[in-house]
């Protein structure tokens, strides 16, 4: 069997505020998530779990409050913690690149939080470095964003791009479904 990492990106109770970060998509992203560490943990293969630790006096997601932590289901076993303060996984401590080779594992899933920053910039970051990656883009979810011109850009759009510009470039974009029946 190939070892396959899943690595689950920021899944942190701080996305739940919504006043800050603003309206999100897929609602369903959570429960996605836990369906795929039930599979990977059930199977054996790798776990990595990453946690944006924010320095950014007034973010969610600063060490040592509630918003920092991992949601509910989401903890549990892993093989490797990373933590980051910017949205690349691989610009973590400790080395995920590093570790992933000293593992001997060639192939990454990818899911979490948010599609458009954390996960895009990790996925194209481990396509780039070589690895054989899948997108899991009902296993992620954004938010709302504006454009240049002030123009709300609505999440469904934004992920709905993100999987256009990833799939057949940086990563294979994957339904849940779709990896939890291989």
């Amino acid at each position: 069997m190939t070892k396959n990492a899943l690595i689950v990106i920021d899944v942190q109770q701080g996305f739940d505020q919504l006043d800050y970060w603003g309206p999100r998509n897929n609602l369903a992203c959570e429960d996605n998530i836990r369906a795929l560490l039930t599979k990977w943990r059930s199977e054996g293969q790798p776990v990595v779990l990453v946690r944006h630790d924010s320095v950014g006096p007034n973010s969610p997601l600063r060490p040592g409050q509630l918003g920092n932590d991992f949601k509910p289901g989401i903890d549990g076993a892993h093989d490797l913690l990373i933590s980051k303060q910017v949205n690349s996984a691989f610009y973590g401590t400790p080395d995920l690149n590093a570790w992933l080779k000293k593992s001997g594992i060639d192939a990454v899933t990818i899911c979490g939080i948010t599609t458009n920053h954390c996960c895009e910039t990790t996925a194209r970051m481990a396509g780039n470095l070589g690895y054989d990656v899948t997108f899991v883009l009902d296993a992620t979810h954004c938010n709302d964003k504006k454009d240049v011109e002030g123009n709300v850009i609505p999440a469904a759009e934004i992920a709905r791009v993100t999987g256009a510009n990833l799939h057949g470039e940086f990563a294979t974009v994957r339904s849940t479904a779709e990896v939890l029946a291989n």
